[in-house]
């Protein structure tokens, strides 16, 4: 198998509170809701980069089309990282998620692996780690 991997779909409990907090808070781009036609289809998708997309769609409607029971969220089963170029920008982002109404997990502070990162989460307590990695330096 290649993996292929397209789109990071984020169940959430409230879609509009969770577009705000991506869109007027982290400021990612989106053409907004689609899908509200269909039982279960809104859903909203953010461009990340080239190939790889955000989706937030309503916990309920994510169970139901995978056909299981809805469970409660755990913060630690998955942990999105955004590698920034550096460690001002680590600084930048955190203060950008917190002005948005982010929970601050961990500050930000210089890491044992040569780099510098924090965390926090969202509205609907997904857990992001903002990192700069002198190993890992994206190309913008």
């Amino acid at each position: 198998m290649k993996p292929r991997i397209t789109m990071v779909t984020l169940g959430v409990d409230d879609l509009e509170r969770a577009v705000r907090f991506y869109r007027d808070g982290l400021g990612l781009e989106t053409p907004g809701i689609t899908g509200t036609a269909f039982e279960h289809g809104a859903v909203a998708f953010f461009q990340l980069q080239a190939g790889l997309q955000l989706a937030l769609w309503p916990r309920a409607s994510l169970a139901h089309d995978a056909g299981l029971s809805r469970s409660p969220p755990s913060r630690t089963d998955t942990c999105l990282a955004h590698n920034v170029a550096t460690r001002n920008d680590v600084d930048a982002v955190m203060a950008q998620a917190k002005a948005a109404g982010a929970v601050i997990v961990k500050p930000a502070r210089d890491t044992f692996w040569g780099g510098y990162a924090g965390y926090f989460q969202d509205p609907d307590q997904h857990l992001w780690e903002v990192a700069w990695n002198p190993q890992l330096i994206p190309e913008d």
